[in-house]
């Protein structure tokens, strides 16, 4: 799997490559010091995944993450940042993130997510995970209790399992169907609740109580 980094201190740039490099199944294929590189680097490299700090001169990462998601929606962006303030967390998920680490997660932890993001798992650092479900909780009672547009009964089935960071292959299992089938899904409804990816489609998801 090819990986861009951004960040804008080198030490930690560098440490990230010599760390992600190590597993043979990740390749870095390049290093951005703003959002702005990352962004051109992304056209340039059609990477799998932007590992993605967020507050950067110029460009910072929630702009990056948004121009990413727009121009190349299969490229996932994982952020990895020391910031937990609730408008970094939301504006993230709200830009298109597909995940959100702190920078105090462990190696091990670090690479698993890397993976996962991928393979099209949502990763969320156990505090971020908190932030979002008191969200949910205190928007629930505000919110319709329908989605905003109809969805299949089969469709209805897929959300559910994608709220819950299943991966294509997982709900293909779960389900019966082949994989290319689950995608279609997964299109269809991304398209119907007008959002951009999985993350968002889950969060919208639990809201309405489809977890």
């Amino acid at each position: 799997m090819r990986v861009v980094i951004c960040d804008d201190q080198e030490i930690v740039r560098e440490g990230l490559a010599l760390l992600l490099d190590l597993d043979p199944e990740i390749t870095v294929v390049g290093l951005a010091a703003d959002g702005a590189a990352a962004v051109r680097l992304v056209a340039e490299l059609d990477p799998d995944l932007v590992l993605m700090d967020l507050l950067m001169p110029g460009v910072n990462g929630i702009e990056a993450t948004r121009r990413i998601r727009l121009a190349h929606p299969a490229t996932a962006v994982l952020v990895l940042t020391t910031y937990d303030a609730d408008e970094w967390v939301f504006d993230a998920i709200r830009a298109g993130a597909t995940g959100y680490l702190l920078k105090d997660m462990p190696r091990e932890e670090v690479l698993r997510a890397v993976k996962g993001t991928v393979a099209g798992r949502t990763y969320l650092d156990p505090l971020i995970a908190g932030k979002v479900l008191n969200q949910v909780a205190r928007t629930a009672v505000a919110v319709v209790p329908t989605l905003p547009a109809p969805l299949s009964e089969r469709e209805i089935a897929v959300l559910r399992l994608v709220a819950q960071g299943c991966t294509n292959g997982d709900i293909a299992a779960h389900l019966h169907l082949s994989e290319g089938t689950v995608r279609n899904h997964v299109s269809t409804i991304l398209a119907k609740l007008n959002v951009n990816d999985r993350t968002q489609a889950a969060v919208l998801a639990l809201q309405h109580g489809l977890g």
